[in-house]
């Protein structure tokens, strides 16, 4: 087995529908731009409130992409 080195990349995912969403908007948008996508963990989570309500989900991820050789 291979050794795998990481680089780690910080962003914030955010939707109005759900923490699932945030998370997956977030990703989705890197992996157009980077193809070596390989984990992420969710650091924070936090919400909008207006009226009463949720109204939106943001979401802050670590990203973990492979470096080529």
């Amino acid at each position: 087995m291979s050794d795998h080195i990481y680089r780690i990349v910080e962003l914030a995912g955010s939707s109005p529908d759900s923490i699932e969403k945030a998370i997956e908007n977030a990703v989705e948008r890197l992996a157009e731009k980077k193809k070596t996508l390989r984990w992420f963990e969710v650091v924070s989570t936090r919400g909008h409130v207006e009226n009463g309500k949720v109204s939106h989900y943001q979401v802050t991820l670590k990203v973990g992409l492979t470096l080529g050789d």
